[in-house]
């Protein structure tokens, strides 16, 4: 089914339908929407509208229905397994005024699926082989369901599986070069990624000069806590030219708080700077239960760098594992800059490493005092030249005081590396 839309003149409006009683009353949030998004934007098209609507038949017509009418193209996801609260394929063909049929091309997917594992298929499984009678299956790389394309009046519908990974290899496998057919994009828009800490926006707002950007360079913001994100964007045939300029300026009024671009992650930046400088790490965590050992690990060669991540949670833990005094813990307590101090000190005499970071806190919601609240949190470094210990007082709840307790551990990581390699 291979229909090239006519008049490629006008916009081509694109729809996303997600299914799903998870998606609208907080089970789970929604990710399809915006990787098909991200995805489109970065072939050149982009997307008008989205809507969820719950695991009912009659919403699932009517929205197809509607959008439909407003798009030339929907891609639905969710409703394809082989439960009873999967009805998408029955909503489609009502709102198409198609029967439901078995599907012998999509049959066999399922089976090969299934015999590729060497698993037993379920009668249920046939189920998602059940489609309109003029649906196209799309061959499903991951998972049971295979998904289906179909046409509606001037639209082409595309239904695919609600797991977000196999959401996504469908869409790059049968959809995104389904719709480079039926309407070759523009050029795409480029962007460039900022990833920003220690400043709020509208600081960061303020720093931005406005007016010396080169005509034409649109500047977006975006907030993934705490991260302030900055996006440089621009179409045309010299938009490289013209960001290259506004990234030059940028880098120079902000520069300092950069902590990664694009697809980059604060932790992938700082695991490259770690390595780089040939600094060894290790870490002593209590209030952010490991989470900076979580965030470094998550890339490939942490081993090159960390040497160990202890979550030293207890006092016991303090005393017996990183020699804190006693009496430190007795006059000061564990949330203090002395027994920050006294936590990278010993972890550094226990490793040897070039670097020891310890972080001891209150997270919260209960432990927080009059002179020390919930948010209040205590970081060390030690390393060669000394200990630089520091406190903190972080506002939100528990996970925003972790989470921003283990990006500013990163960021100490990464001034310090950055500094060490100029030296």
């Amino acid at each position: 089914m291979q229909t090239r839309l006519t008049g490629l003149d006008r916009p081509f409006d694109i729809a996303v339908l997600t299914t799903g009683d998870e998606l609208l009353n907080g089970e789970l949030a929604d990710t399809n929407t915006g990787t098909i998004a991200a995805i489109l934007s970065q072939y050149g098209y982009r997307l008008r509208c989205s809507l969820s609507v719950p695991d009912q038949e009659k919403e699932i017509e009517a929205a197809l229905r509607y959008l439909s009418g407003h798009a030339q193209a929907v891609i639905v996801t969710g409703g394809l397994g082989s439960t009873g609260d999967d009805l998408t394929a029955r909503a489609a063909a009502r709102a198409t005024g198609q029967q439901l049929a078995i599907n012998e091309e999509a049959l066999e997917m399922v089976r090969a699926w299934f015999k590729k594992r060497n698993r037993q298929m379920e009668p249920s499984n046939e189920r998602q082989a059940l489609l309109p009678l003029e649906a196209e299956p799309l061959q499903n790389p991951l998972g049971t369901a295979p998904g289906f394309r179909l046409r509606h009046k001037n639209c082409q519908l595309f239904f695919l599986p609600g797991v977000p990974s196999e959401m996504k290899a469908m869409f790059n496998q049968a959809v995104l070069p389904a719709l480079q057919e039926l309407h070759p994009p523009e050029a795409a828009r480029q962007q460039r990624l900022f990833k920003l800490f220690g400043l709020p926006e509208p600081k960061v707002d303020a720093l931005i000069p406005y007016s010396q950007l080169p005509q034409g360079v649109d500047v977006a913001f975006a907030l993934d806590y705490p991260l302030v994100l900055v996006k440089l964007r621009a179409d045309g045939d010299d938009a490289t030219q013209r960001l290259d300029q506004a990234e030059t300026i940028l880098l120079e009024v902000l520069g300092e708080h950069i902590m990664a671009r694009d697809e980059q992650t604060p932790e992938e930046v700082v695991g490259k700077l770690l390595i780089e400088a040939g600094l060894s790490l290790s870490l002593a965590e209590s209030c952010t239960g490991g989470l900076v050992a979580s965030m470094l690990t998550s890339q490939p060669g942490a081993s090159a760098f960390l040497e160990r991540g202890a979550v030293t949670y207890a006092d016991s833990a303090k005393q017996d594992w990183l020699q804190v005094p006693l009496p430190i813990l007795q006059q000061h307590g564990a949330v203090s800059e002395q027994c920050a101090r006294a936590m990278a000190i010993g972890l550094r005499r226990a490793t040897g490493t070039d670097l020891a970071l310890s972080i001891t806190g209150i997270a919260g919601p209960d432990g927080g005092t009059e002179e020390k609240p919930v948010g209040t949190v205590f970081m060390a470094l030690a390393n060669p030249e000394g200990v630089h210990v520091k406190g903190y007082r972080f506002n939100g709840d528990r996970h925003k005081v972790q989470r921003m307790s283990a990006v500013m551990a990163l960021e100490w990581l990464r001034r310090f590396a950055l500094r060490y390699a100029k030296d």
